[in-house]
C-alpha cells in the first residue's frame, strides 16, 4: 500500500452520559465515522487517504473531533453534514475548513 496523502484520526472516546468532560461518542462520532466510510467508498478514496478510529484526542467538550495529518489540523463539533465539506475542501482541495478548525490551545 502506498503512503496516503493525508491521514484522518476520528475520536471514538466514550466516557458515558453525564461525564463532566463529555466524550466524542456522546456527541455523535459514530455517525461521522459512518459518513466518512460511506463517502470514502463512494468516491474511491481508500488508499489515497487513510482513516483511523482513535481514543481521546483531547478537546472532549468540542467533539466529535477529527484530526488531519500531516497538517495537524484539529476539527471540532464535526457532524455528519460536515464530512463532504472536509473531503472536498481539505482532503481534495488542500484548504482546511476554517469554521470547524479548533484553536491550537484547545489541544
Amino acid at each position: 500500500m502506498a503512503k496516503p496523502e493525508k491521514h484522518l484520526f476520528v475520536c471514538n472516546q466514550n466516557r458515558g452520559p453525564g461525564h463532566p468532560r463529555g466524550s466524542c461518542t456522546q456527541s455523535g462520532c459514530a455517525s461521522v465515522m459512518d459518513e466518512l466510510m460511506f463517502e470514502f467508498q463512494k468516491r474511491d478514496l481508500m488508499g489515497k487517504f487513510q482513516i483511523t478510529v482513535t481514543g481521546c484526542l483531547g478537546p472532549c467538550g468540542s467533539g466529535p473531533s477529527v484530526l488531519v495529518y500531516p497538517e495537524g489540523v484539529m476539527y471540532g463539533r464535526v457532524g455528519k453534514e460536515d464530512v463532504a465539506t472536509i473531503i472536498d475542501e481539505h482532503l481534495i482541495g488542500g484548504k482546511p475548513v476554517e469554521r470547524l478548525t479548533l484553536p491550537a490551545e484547545l489541544w
